[in-house]
């Protein structure tokens, strides 16, 4: 089957109220343009051709996909839009036209469609609503085929009860769309050219007009405005938490739950409330998510437990450790198996040994730590000098006591130890312990300023 698909994407979008084109807007973490290209790349067409405005450079430069771009210097309806598009479209091609706003539309609902076209019908896609309000109405034959689609406006009480409504999504040869818009016209209210007005030019060739149906309202659900979109992107979350239960996660309140991206999981992982998972991530097995955790483009292993309002970007951690609360793994960090990162710790392009823990209140950047190692509270390494970030090296066995400053480049040796409070400079040797404190001077009678202040005024 030769196959090119269309994608109309070149719509004001006024009513988002917003600088981003509509089609940007995302529908679990992917631009809604860019759902709706990889839905038609499954159908594996020869070209994809998306009509834009040629304003619209918003969009080329966010969408990184081959495909082929089409301008439409005036907005003149649908029908005007693919006609655009007809110059780049091979002869004996079946195409597909399909819409940059309508982000959950099924693969195989369109794969139904195109195949049909390729029998020299024309398909449209249509779908029940419960509540069909102002959409086009779908009438049938006694055939079940396609007789016309009729306006709100134009139907009579009897068709308005028809809840079966037109999505605008249509199929058809090339030639019989050549041979339509040879004939277009725009003897309508708007003054638009009607991709819809193909149905009675096919009929009056003879043609038959297919309905496929959707599988569901939402799938051709359209996106105008802020409202729409939030409906659409709680549908879209609504489904992907299904398939997470399904597949054995255990999720605390799946109306809570957010996937910006692509989920992989392990068997018996707990999700628990408003958590966010974006990109890239991957919970292994016995995984336990605490409340409003995020999570992004991360390997999270097998028995990790991630506590409360914890942080992880682009983090790879091992086995069995346990992370948070309130604790912000950034990237490059990576945890070797049974880790602890404790309350308020950070890290960043950090590589923890084995069984290393740092309990609370630190920050290790730009830092490699061996196995077995205690890092104090409060205990920080100072990797950037205002010019360049500069490396820590911490072998194995260490301990580090609380409010150590480590000033890198440095190095603390296997089982070395840094007393509490001191600032580190300089190399410490296998079994050393490092102390770089003030030293301690007790004033006797020592009175504070505002007793001074007291005396003076008396």
């Amino acid at each position: 089957m030769l196959l090119e698909i269309v994608v109309l994407a070149a719509g004001q979008g006024t009513r988002m109220r917003s600088s981003l084109s509509k089609v940007l807007h995302p529908i679990g973490g992917r631009p809604m343009l860019q759902r709706v290209i990889d839905a038609a790349k499954t159908l594996d067409p020869s070209r994809i051709h998306v009509v834009t405005r040629p304003d619209a450079v918003q969009i080329r430069e966010l969408i990184n996909e081959p495909v082929s771009w089409v301008n439409q210097n005036e907005q003149l309806g649908t029908g005007h839009a693919v006609a655009q598009a007809m110059p780049g479209i091979a002869e004996g091609a079946t195409v597909l036209v399909l819409f940059g706003d309508v982000p959950l539309v099924n693969p195989e609902t369109i794969r139904r469609c195109a195949e049909v076209a390729t029998q020299g019908q024309l398909c449209v896609v249509t779908a029940r609503f419960s509540d069909p309000a102002e959409l086009g109405r779908i009438v049938r034959g006694i055939d079940g085929n396609i007789e016309r689609i009729v306006e709100f406006k134009d139907a009579n009480p009897a068709e308005r009860k028809i809840d079966e409504i037109n999505s605008g999504i249509i199929a058809a040869p090339r030639q019989l769309m050549a041979s339509f818009f040879a004939t277009m016209t725009n003897h309508n209210a708007q003054n638009e050219y009607y991709m819809t007005d193909i149905v009675p030019h096919a009929s009056a060739q003879g043609i038959t007009v297919v309905g496929v149906r959707a599988g569901s309202e939402v799938e051709v659900a359209g996106v105008n405005n802020r409202a729409q979109l939030a409906e659409v992107e709680r549908a879209w979350q609504q489904a992907r938490a299904g398939e997470l239960m399904l597949a054995g996660v255990t999720l605390a309140d799946p109306a809570r739950f957010d996937l910006r991206g692509n989920l992989t999981v392990g068997k018996d992982v707990f999700i628990d409330i408003n958590c966010v998972l974006r990109g890239e991530v991957d919970l292994g097995d016995d995984v336990s998510i605490g409340p409003n955790v995020t999570i992004t483009n991360s390997r999270i292993g097998s028995g990790v437990r991630v506590e409360p309002n914890t942080v992880i970007d682009g983090a790879v951690i091992e086995a069995n450790c346990v992370i948070g609360p309130f604790a912000r793994i950034r990237p490059g960090s990576q945890l070797a198996e049974g880790v602890h990162i404790g309350n308020f710790v950070e890290t960043k392009k950090a590589r923890l040994g084995k069984g290393t823990k740092a309990n609370h209140l630190a920050y290790l950047g730009d830092t490699a730590v061996g196995a077995g190692c205690n890092i104090g509270a409060g205990t920080i390494t100072c990797n950037y000098d205002g010019f360049a970030k500069h490396h820590t090296e911490i072998g194995n066995g260490v301990f580090v006591g609380s409010n150590a400053t480590l000033v890198a480049p440095v190095e603390l040796a296997d089982d070395s130890f840094v007393a509490a409070g001191s600032t580190v400079t300089s190399k410490v040797e296998v079994g050393d312990l490092a102390v770089g404190r003030g030293k301690q001077r007790n004033i006797k009678g020592w009175t504070p300023p505002h007793r001074r202040a007291a005396r003076q005024k008396e």
